[in-house]
């Protein structure tokens, strides 16, 4: 089968496609036929060897997919071959023809979610249900501020926020991305290429700041992030590229709560809460990933530099 290889760590360009060895499943193991297959900024920040896990070279990237179930091991309960599916994670990658997955890392893609959607589904909406729910504990008549909503988990973070009642703020650097950003269920958009703007946030909320911040660029944004919370806001740092200096009284004159995210952290009651809750919003047609962009699997390079591009607009998948 084809399957994308990294074989140093670097720029894109180590990024090849190659032939490898067929998947076969073990016990509770399930084989997966990938139609679509996520790409997500960690899968980047892995790829140039800098990041907090560092993989066993060679290795096949990524963690997101979506497709068709070819083949189960003994005592496989949960999925049946022939099943639409999307994944949470594979011991052997996403990048390829076919993924092998333990059983609990497959779940149930519903006939009205695309193969390309149910790329876009694990990752991004996991992160925005933890940011929001777990970690943040967000309730309904809440303001959240989604500080860079036109990408996946963005994007997930707004649909989330929007149907569990909360009022919501999206940035976006770009005319496309802020409609896109009301699309999805905004209340409000702010343009995060203007200087200050986060000054507009003043109106919007009776000049008493929200009380929930989804972040995806902490290194650039915190610092005026925290003048914007209300009194005991959480500010929920999803993605940053750097360090960054803050005053910490921004926090201690409004009993602010600032934590980040990582889903490698849940507990198993907590995963089983979060795939729950994305089960009844995709059976429900609540949540509905949006696939920016379509990429040949032979062109991953391509979309490593796509994704850690400005102007986000929904999801990059992969296509075998």
């Amino acid at each position: 089968m084809k399957a994308i290889r990294v074989r140093e760590f670097g720029p894109p360009e180590v990024l090849k496609l190659e032939d490898v060895p067929d998947v076969t499943p073990g016990p509770k193991q399930v084989v997966v036929r990938v139609k679509a297959a996520g790409v997500n900024p960690v899968d980047a920040y892995v790829r140039t060897g800098t990041y907090a896990r560092k993989p066993a070279l060679p290795y096949t990237p990524g963690v997101d997919a979506a497709g068709v179930v070819e083949a189960v091991g003994a005592g496989v309960t949960k999925a049946a071959v022939g099943q639409r599916v999307y994944i949470s994670g594979t011991n052997t990658g996403a990048y390829a023809e076919k993924a092998l997955c333990e059983e609990n890392q497959v779940h149930r893609l519903p006939d009205g979610v695309t193969y390309a959607q149910g790329a876009a589904v694990n990752i991004p909406y996991a992160t925005a249900y933890r940011a929001l729910f777990q970690v943040a504990k967000a309730v309904p008549g809440e303001t959240v501020l989604v500080h860079g909503a036109t990408g996946g988990v963005g994007v997930a973070a707004v649909q989330l926020a929007r149907a569990a009642g909360l009022v919501v703020i999206g940035t976006g650097g770009t005319e496309k991305g802020r409609e896109l950003v009301m699309q999805q269920g905004a209340h409000y958009t702010l343009d995060h290429g203007e200087r200050g703007h986060l000054e507009g946030l003043g109106p919007l909320t009776g000049d008493q700041g929200v009380d929930v911040i989804i972040e995806m660029l902490a290194n650039v944004n915190l610092d005026k992030d925290l003048k914007a919370l209300a009194a005991r806001g959480r500010l929920i740092v999803v993605g940053s590229r750097g360090r960054v200096e803050i005053d910490p009284r921004d926090i201690m004159s409004r009993e602010a709560m600032v934590s980040g995210v990582l889903l490698f952290r849940m507990t198993e009651c907590e995963e089983a809460s979060l795939r729950a809750a994305l089960s009844a919003g995709l059976e429900n047609g609540t949540l509905k990933p949006v696939v920016g962009r379509e990429i040949p699997l032979a062109a991953a390079a391509e979309a490593h530099r796509k994704i850690m591009e400005g102007g986000a607009y929904g999801k990059i998948v992969l296509i075998p």
